[in-house]
């Protein structure tokens, strides 16, 4: 005599014993995943088929999750601490030395002229450090981030950025562990100095040739963003020559390394800087009268 099998209730699909004592506490609310093309929500002795939709809006979860739940080693910019050998790292912070000088007695002059450009003064190095501390993770395999220094430069010349600058960096090493104080002059002349110096030039050639206030800001800050990266890839390059190809092949390495971001991030950066000069023409022309910068025509 053949023995029929009762029809399987829907109370009856199978799951993990070791779910048991989570589907008690919950009230017998889980999730039960019988194979990759069935997905079923059983909630309170009722099955519920979810849709095509949902299963895949589950599987992308589950795979974002996956992704981000290993940490990869990644490398991030500025260059992080112990990355340079002792002689780049001195090396780097001596060839700094005259422009934070420079800087130094710039500043002091101008806040011995007017001391209410300190309120300036202070914005724009914020402004650096929170922008420059934002790390956009890459699909090379860096992080990337924007540099904030065009600001500055364009209101203050690029002298007064490099205080800004190195201050910024010393921060960042000691309280977010980003970049490093052995790697401080390194990182002060890539981002401080470097860059900042090609902000201003672009600003004054499109200033000499007449082109729109807020067209130069754009350029300056977008390529003064691209310009730290350049530089940055060759201070890595001369320190890690490639053994096929020596300096020129490893900064082209590094250069692709970080182009995929930077590029888009250059033009990201020259927009918020234009946005941010159009707000402070809005609501700080007293302050930007003083420290002598026109209004955008």
């Amino acid at each position: 005599m053949m023995r029929t099998r009762s029809p399987r209730k829907v109370d009856d699909i199978p799951i993990a014993p070791s779910l048991y004592s989570l589907s008690n506490k919950m009230g017998n609310s889980l999730l039960a995943v019988r194979d990759i093309n069935h997905i079923y929500i059983v909630v309170e002795g009722s099955v519920i088929q979810m849709t095509k939709s949902q299963k895949k809006i589950l599987k992308l979860s589950v795979a974002f999750a996956i992704i981000f739940a290993v940490t990869p080693n990644v490398n991030a910019m500025h260059i992080m601490e112990g990355y340079l050998t002792p002689v780049f790292c001195i090396a780097w912070f001596v060839v700094c030395i005259p422009f934070l000088v420079k800087g130094f007695f710039t500043m002091k002059k101008m806040l011995a002229e007017n001391k209410k450009s300190i309120t300036m003064l202070a914005m724009a190095g914020a402004y650096i450090f929170v922008i420059s501390a934002l790390k956009i993770p890459s699909v090379t395999g860096s992080c990337s981030h924007m540099t904030g220094t065009g600001l500055g430069a364009i209101l203050f010349g690029p002298s007064v950025v490099s205080i800004l600058g190195i201050i910024v960096l010393i921060f960042q090493a000691i309280l977010l562990a980003h970049g490093g104080l052995t790697t401080l002059g390194a990182n002060t002349f890539s981002m401080a100095i470097a860059g900042p110096f090609l902000s201003y030039g672009i600003y004054l050639l499109c200033k000499k040739c007449k082109v729109n206030k807020r067209v130069s800001v754009f350029f300056a800050a977008a390529f003064g963003d691209l310009f730290t990266y350049c530089i940055t890839s060759i201070q890595l390059a001369v320190a890690f020559p490639s053994t096929n190809g020596g300096v020129g092949a490893s900064a082209l390495e590094f250069l692709g390394v970080f182009a995929p971001t930077q590029l888009s991030l250059a033009v990201v950066e020259g927009i918020l800087t234009v946005l941010i000069v159009m707000a402070l023409e809005n609501y700080a022309q007293p302050e930007l009268k003083l420290i002598g910068f026109e209004e955008a025509k």
